[in-house]
């Protein structure tokens, strides 16, 4: 459809009347050429007047080199992107927006950056909330499950001992009720391996949704269940090492997390009691690098080259009797490369194993 003078006139009545808050901004004059109304009384927009560095300067400490080198992209390569951080402008609160942005280049060599800016603090709280006691949840139950393992074990073990011995003087009450004991145990044993098992399983099937978080934080938040006073009942020393507080990523935090779970969850299967588990978290020029160190009982080294292969033949019971089906590496290594990342390990039969994930802070 060919365009006709009446664009420009046309284009500021669309954008006014969408309810969204839009914005131009002159890269040669360093200044807004167009702010329409729902961004100037959604954001109260500052004035024109305000130099970059000041526009900047409004913008959190810990997202300015993000913002930089995304503003940097769009600039020198035309690369248009979608940015969230946290800003505060004259008079507000500080707000977590989403910025989207793209370079127009007239034919004089004007350059005008044309975007959409968009209050996300409500959205961001409510998801964060969300994942933040889904992580727990994981967590908790992968307490449980290996907890409960041992003593559910011993329950069918002893069921299994009592009801050889009643055989002989055929109690068949006895033997009934004993029967029973060891349906339910092993039925409690399945059903929160199953349920674990099921949850990610099916977070291999749901496409992957990236933004930029802080890991040290989300990595604490899931951890913390390991080391209160329910992780005492592990029998399993966790400690958490990190390079800095603020360790940013864009990563699916649903899915990084359920990878450092599941890590963390076959380290429990072969550390016995008093082992140690050390979650590390090291940023990198570009990348971030996340181990999973414990001393358990090790992999054996026939055992190595197949790991991450569905139903490998590394898979077998834990210490405790745990069941594996010979998934959970693969489906780990899948939810890696679907985050552009690389993950490897080292071992030794009796000393213990290391599990490294590295993934770029950036998904391109």
């Amino acid at each position: 459809m060919p365009l006709t003078d009446n664009f420009p006139g046309f284009f500021e009545a669309l954008v006014e009347n969408t309810g969204q808050a839009f914005f131009a901004y002159d890269l040669t004059a360093q200044q807004f050429t167009f702010v329409n109304q729902e961004c100037a009384v959604a954001f109260k927009q500052p004035n024109s007047d305000l130099s970059p560095s000041e526009l900047l300067g409004m913008v959190n400490e810990d997202d300015q080199p993000y913002v930089l080198e995304k503003l940097e992209d769009l600039v020198k390569h035309g690369k248009g992107s979608r940015t969230e951080f946290r800003i505060q402008f004259p008079d507000q609160p500080e707000q977590w927006v989403c910025v989207t942005v793209s370079l127009l280049q007239e034919p004089s060599g004007k350059k005008m950056i044309l975007g959409h800016i968009e209050d996300i603090s409500i959205q961001r709280t409510y998801n964060d909330h969300l994942k933040r006691f889904s992580n727990k949840k994981n967590s908790v139950l992968n307490i449980l499950a290996h907890d409960l393992a041992g003593p559910l074990g011993m329950i069918q073990n002893l069921t299994g001992i009592l009801s050889e011995q009643l055989e002989a003087k055929e109690e068949e009450d006895a033997q009934e009720t004993l029967r029973v004991m060891l349906r339910i145990s092993k039925q409690s044993t399945n059903l929160l391996r199953e349920f674990m098992n099921n949850e990610f399983l099916e977070s291999s099937k749901t496409q992957l949704v990236t933004r930029r978080v802080n890991l040290k934080e989300k990595m604490a938040e899931m951890l913390v269940e390991y080391q209160n006073e329910r992780g005492d009942l592990l029998g399993v020393n966790l400690d958490f090492v990190y390079t800095s507080d603020e360790v940013y990523a864009e990563v699916d935090d649903l899915k990084f997390m359920q990878i450092i779970t599941n890590l963390i969850s076959n380290s429990l299967k072969f550390t016995p009691t008093g082992g140690r588990i050390t979650v590390t978290l090291e940023e990198e020029d570009t990348t971030v690098l996340v181990t999973v160190a414990d001393t358990g009982i090790g992999i054996p080294d026939k055992y190595h080259d197949t790991l991450f292969e569905k139903f490998t033949p590394a898979r077998r019971p834990g210490l405790k009797g745990e069941q594996s089906v010979g998934l959970g590496m693969s489906i780990i290594k899948t939810l890696v490369d679907w985050h552009k990342g690389q993950i490897w390990f080292e071992s030794e039969e009796s000393k213990g194993t290391t599990f490294y994930l590295r993934v770029p802070k950036e998904q391109q």
